[in-house]
């Protein structure tokens, strides 16, 4: 019995001694794609619809904004932006756009949601209509050189952003005559196709004249906070700050009025093409939760006037 005891004490002190000999696993961390440093210019400019120059100083509006998370391998501020902005961009499956930076799927969807928060947290100073007279008299005048139509401040008109099924009871109201989800989302632009004021969370069946008559922006015009007014289509009334097209044009300077009303008008039309093509995300089917999909909205709307304010070229994008 004694016998039997030592034994099991030996082969206790044995498994001690190879439990402490044995080293702890060093854990390594994937290889992560610097593009900043292994992308020439025009490639980067092709992938992320930014040069790197102006990518640095988007990145700084808001490093302040996202945090590095100091345990083990944390994301530098730069590559979050970028992998989220490449993501938005082009709309690549998840996965791949993760994989690519050296990071999960996981991660780069909870990057998403912080980073959609930090710029749509800058869009009070980056969407605004114009502040001082200067400024509107600089817009009329751009938006006169197209067609000859004056006192044009904006041009306003909706446009659908699809979105995942909505489970809720209030699932229908957000769908169109094809069954389709989305959000009807309210955009006033300048000439310069620079988004000046967003409304982006009404149901996709809320008609385009009832977002207007509850937005901030009629407010704005109907306290005459602004001399000149905006421009939309037959969808909306015909007020004194709205310009809208004549229904039955029966002479010919009813019809040439509404020449160079459509001329102006499609401005808000080429602002929606060249921001959806900048931010492909917006033209899919956006997942997550409601409140993620407005927040990028926001943002997307907030980085396609910096990529303005910045001289990106339009259209320079490959998918």
């Amino acid at each position: 019995m004694e016998f039997d005891n030592l034994q099991d004490f030996i082969r206790d002190i044995e498994e001690l001694t190879t439990f402490s000999a044995t080293r702890r696993r060093i854990k390594t961390y994937r290889a992560r794609f610097n593009p900043l440093h292994d992308l020439t210019d025009d490639e980067f400019r092709l992938r992320y619809g930014f040069s790197k120059r102006n990518m640095c100083k988007v990145i700084e509006i808001v490093r302040a904004d996202l945090q590095v998370d100091t345990r083990g391998g944390g994301i530098p501020v730069e590559l979050q932006v970028m992998a989220v902005l490449r993501y938005w961009g082009r709309h690549e499956i998840q996965e791949d756009c993760a994989d690519m930076h050296g990071m999960s799927q996981q991660t780069l969807s909870r990057l998403s949601h912080k980073v959609a928060i930090a710029f749509a947290s800058k869009s009070s100073r980056y969407i605004k209509m114009p502040s001082n007279i200067t400024e509107e008299v600089n817009t009329i005048r751009k938006f006169e050189a197209i067609s000859g139509l004056g006192r044009i401040t904006g041009a306003i008109d909706c446009t659908h952003i699809n979105i995942r099924k909505v489970d809720s009871d209030a699932g229908q109201s957000h769908t169109n005559r094809k069954s389709h989800y989305f959000i009807n989302t309210q955009v006033v632009c300048d000439a310069d196709l620079k988004i000046c004021d967003i409304v982006c969370h009404w149901r996709g069946s809320t008609p385009d004249a009832s977002i207007y008559q509850e937005s901030s922006i009629k407010r704005r015009f109907e306290e005459n906070e602004f001399v000149g007014r905006l421009i939309a289509d037959s969808s909306y009334p015909r007020t004194l700050h709205l310009k809208t097209p004549l229904l039955r044009p029966r002479t010919q300077e009813e019809q040439c009025y509404n020449h160079c009303h459509n001329q102006t008008l499609n401005v808000i039309k080429r602002c929606f093409g060249v921001w959806k093509q900048r931010f492909r995300i917006l033209l899919e089917v956006m997942r997550g939760s409601y409140t993620t999909i407005k927040t990028t909205i926001i943002a997307c709307a907030v980085l396609h006037n910096l990529a303005i304010k910045l001289n990106e070229e339009q259209g320079t994008y490959s998918y």
